[in-house]
């Protein structure tokens, strides 16, 4: 039935130019069908020979939108740290098998008490322009994050600190007045800055946004906003310089004109759709011989969320009604083809802090006109919308512009949601658009977007009530006593076992309050040319990406032409 729906949608998209566009649903529909008994085009043989690591070449990859800026504790966003993460160390990492190693430190020790935790960095650590990284950068950065002028949305983690210190270069102290469990996750994230480039400037309008200098693998060397970033290899890196010379991120907004750029390839990887990684490619022998495709479930999930501080929305029972009358598996099976998970709690699914007896609220069509009607609302006019008090109920859904999952989830939204009687506008944004000016300012009704979450289970920064302030994440403005007290307990206790039955407390009253609905845990989907050599199978925990710097590409093989424009 959904595709059904889908398919007439596309018939309908010229009338609505801000959705889905029609070319984009036509190509997808003739690239599917050219793959139905296609000849397979020649394919190099060279590209399944074995090879020994080497340097040199290039990769090229598709990425949906531009960064707002390259300073992520201030940018906040997905498309900042997918290019600052390969500029900026932190002081820890997680291996492949999700333990916490150095990265810019060799040891560290935590005292006793959990209040103390001393850090030993790597001697002899290199900027990119030579000067030396010492403990002062880091006592910097810190300082930089808390700042109430720096309004990071993790800021919570770290002004937690009391206070920190550098004995000497190498050294660097921090203090906590409470012991802190995700201590040491929250300094895997901290991306170190150059005290030397960065003090006495305005953090929110320096120009180091847009030409960092950090000391990982890459350096940026040009940016093109709208078109593309190129980062050279960093021969100071502080983890030894990577195989790969250069990396080329793409901006390409559609996923289908990413693919065509694949197919034709002009780019070496991009992360895919779930029609194109489970029909279009295997329906190709030609790219089947070309490229690599690549399955995880990661740890994240989208989700409909309400602006808990607009009517209706201030109501529980609306938004409980919301999440009856919203088919979560109508839209894994239609949208992601099966390839989601449907979820009750904040948690990657198979993990200890996933709750596991909470089950997806039920699409329950009637249940959920029984709460409206218990809210006070009712047709008084006939016109199929429910009113109160003369007023609809009526409200618009954003969505950023370009993820297609996305866009054709809110359509189904909207149609399931008129059936029992509210109606939905949708508007689809451009990403540094709708967060700048929706999400920061607090100026929408309803979001489709998607939460990637780190390792450990603390979510204050997301979920407690002092986390509303303009760029901080929890900009739904929920708030619930109980669950900032659950938020405060969590982050004081070691115990696992301890830890997860507070988690899964949170989860239960989250739950009940339906601040937002689960729409589904998605898959990592990624497509990479078989060119691309050094790439760990299977997977390990830590995901497709891991160890990339150890990534090469052979001489015979490489591409002749770069193709950045």
């Amino acid at each position: 039935m959904l595709i059904s729906f889908i398919n007439a949608f596309i018939d309908r998209l010229k009338a609505i130019p801000d959705l889905i566009p029609y070319q984009t649903g036509v190509l997808l529909v003739v690239l599917l069908c050219n793959g139905c008994g296609q000849t397979p085009s020649a394919v190099d043989p060279a590209l399944d020979r074995p090879y020994t690591a080497e340097d040199g070449g290039a990769l090229l990859s598709a990425m949906p939108s531009d960064p707002s800026g390259l300073i992520s504790m201030v940018a906040g966003e997905s498309a900042s740290s997918a290019i600052s993460s390969h500029i900026f160390n932190t002081l820890l990492r997680y291996d492949q098998s999700l333990d916490l190693t150095g990265e810019l430190v060799d040891t560290w020790e935590v005292a006793p008490d959990h209040k103390t935790i001393t850090f030993h960095l790597k001697p002899n650590l290199k900027w990119a322009d030579g000067k030396p990284l010492t403990s002062a950068d880091v006592l910097f950065t810190w300082q930089l994050v808390v700042d109430e002028k720096t309004h990071s949305p993790y800021a919570s983690d770290f002004q937690l600190v009391t206070h920190a210190e550098t004995p000497d270069a190498n050294t660097f102290i921090v203090h906590y007045a409470q012991a802190f469990s995700p201590a040491l996750d929250s300094w895997s994230g901290l991306q170190i800055l150059p005290k030397h480039l960065l003090a006495g400037q305005d953090i929110h309008t320096t120009q180091f946004a847009q030409k960092p200098v950090g000391s990982h693998y890459y350096q940026l060397s040009e940016w093109r906003h709208g078109e593309y970033l190129k980062m050279d290899k960093n021969p100071l890196a502080v983890l030894g310089a990577p195989h790969i010379n250069q990396l080329i991120e793409r901006i390409i907004p559609d996923p289908a004109a990413q693919f065509l750029e694949l197919m034709a390839d002009n780019i070496d990887s991009m992360n895919m759709d779930p029609i194109t990684y489970a029909r279009i490619i295997p329906s190709r022998p030609d790219l089947q011989a070309r490229l690599n495709q690549y399955k995880e479930l990661g740890n994240s999930y989208t989700y409909l969320g309400f602006n808990l501080k607009h009517a209706p929305f201030d109501d529980v029972r609306v938004r409980q009604a919301i999440n009856y009358a919203i088919d979560k598996q109508e839209i894994i099976d239609g949208v992601y083809l099966g390839l989601g998970i449907a979820i009750a709690s904040p948690y990657k699914p198979g993990t200890r802090w996933s709750h596991p007896t909470l089950t997806p609220y039920a699409y329950d069509p009637q249940r959920a006109r029984a709460l409206l009607t218990a809210a006070g609302y009712q047709d008084s006019n006939g016109d199929g919308i429910l009113d109160r008090q003369g007023k609809p109920l009526s409200f618009e859904i954003l969505t950023n512009h370009g993820n297609k999952e996305r866009e054709k989830t809110v359509v189904i939204i909207q149609r399931r949601l008129k059936e029992v009687g509210i109606e939905v506008k949708v508007r689809s944004i451009e990403w540094a658009s709708l967060i700048t000016r929706f999400i920061k300012t607090g100026d929408f009704d309803a979001v489709v977007m998607g939460w990637g979450l780190g390792l450990d289970p603390d979510q204050y920064n997301i979920w407690h009530s002092s986390q509303q302030q303009p760029g901080q994440f929890n900009f739904i403005g929920y708030q619930n006593p109980t669950v900032d007290q659950l938020l405060e307990q969590g982050r004081q206790t070691f115990d696992p076992v301890e830890r997860m039955h507070i988690y899964h407390q949170f989860a239960e009253i989250l739950y009940q309050d339906s601040p937002i609905v689960y729409l589904s845990a998605g898959y990592g989907l990624t497509a990479i040319h078989k060119r691309v050599k050094g790439i760990v199978d299977p997977i390990p925990a830590a995901g497709v990406g891991y160890d990339s710097q150890q990534w090469f590409v052979p001489a015979p093989i490489r591409r002749h032409q770069m193709q950045a424009e």
